[in-house]
C-alpha cells in the first residue's frame, strides 16, 4: 500500500527535499515500531546530472563550467549506481517504500522495480530485459550495443527506501554524450519515443498513468 504524488516539473533538489522528508518520516515511526505509510513520488526534472556515492567523478565528460552554461546542474548523491541524467521527457521515480510488509530484500526489490518497467515496456511490443551485472533495464540485451531504457539507483536503510529510477520517455538522449552513462563506455541509451513510431509514442501523462498501474500490480495499491 501507497500513496502516489506526481510532483511534475520540479528541480532536483526541491524534489530531493520532498523525498527525503518522507523518508526520513517513515524511519523515524519504524524506529519507534509505528506504521507509516509508503509514498511513490513521479516527476520530470530540469537537466541535471547526479553521480552516486561509488561513482567516479570522471564519468562526467565536461567541466561544471560548462554545465553552468548549459543550465545543467550536478550533484553528489547518497544513491547507489554512477552518474546519469534527469531531465524533461523522462519519468524520475522516487519510491519511499519500506519493504519489510512487502517481504522484500534489497536485490529482491531492485529486481521489482526492474519488472515493473519490463512490464510497462512490454505494453508497448518491446522485449526489455535485465542485464548481468549491470543494474536497470535495457533493450538489445547480448547484442552489438545494448541500450539502456532505465537506470536504478536506490539507497536504503532499515528496509525502508529512497531515490529510484529514471524512464525515458521523450527524453533529449544527446545529454547522455556528455557522460560515461551508469558508468558504462560501450553501451547505448534510449528512449520510448526513439524506439516507437510517433504515432506509437505515448504523451508523459499517459506514460505515468501506465506506469502508475504497473507500480500497483506489483507493489500492491
Amino acid at each position: 500500500m501507497f500513496i502516489y504524488q506526481d510532483l511534475k516539473r520540479i528541480d532536483y533538489a526541491e524534489a530531493l527535499a520532498i523525498q527525503t522528508a518522507a523518508f526520513d518520516e517513515l524511519l523515524a515511526l519504524k524506529e519507534h515500531g509505528e506504521t507509516g505509510t509508503s509514498r511513490l513520488f513521479f516527476c520530470e526534472h530540469n537537466p541535471v546530472f547526479t553521480l552516486g556515492k561509488h561513482g567516479l567523478d570522471a564519468n562526467l565528460l565536461v567541466s561544471e563550467d560548462v554545465l553552468r552554461r548549459r543550465g545543467v546542474a550536478f550533484y553528489h548523491t547518497n544513491r547507489g549506481g554512477d552518474i546519469t541524467y534527469h531531465g524533461p521527457g523522462q519519468i524520475t521515480g522516487y519510491p519511499v517504500f519500506d519493504l519489510e510488509p512487502l517481504h522484500l530484500g534489497l536485490r529482491a526489490y531492485i529486481e521489482a522495480l526492474e519488472e515493473t518497467v519490463i512490464r510497462f515496456l512490454a505494453r508497448f511490443d518491446l522485449h526489455a530485459e535485465r542485464m548481468a551485472g549491470a543494474t536497470g533495464v535495457w533493450l538489445d540485451v547480448g547484442k552489438t550495443r545494448a541500450r539502456k531504457i532505465c537506470a536504478i539507483g536506490v539507497r536504503s536503510r532499515r528496509f525502508v527506501t529512497m531515490h529510484g529510477f529514471a524512464l525515458n520517455i521523450s527524453t533529449d538522449l544527446s545529454y547522455f554524450s556528455l557522460i560515461h552513462p551508469c558508468g558504462f563506455v560501450d553501451k547505448g541509451v534510449t528512449s520510448l519515443a526513439k524506439e516507437l513510431a510517433p504515432s506509437e509514442s505515448p504523451d508523459m501523462e499517459t506514460s505515468k498513468q501506465l506506469l502508475l498501474e504497473d507500480f500497483r500490480s506489483i507493489f500492491g495499491s
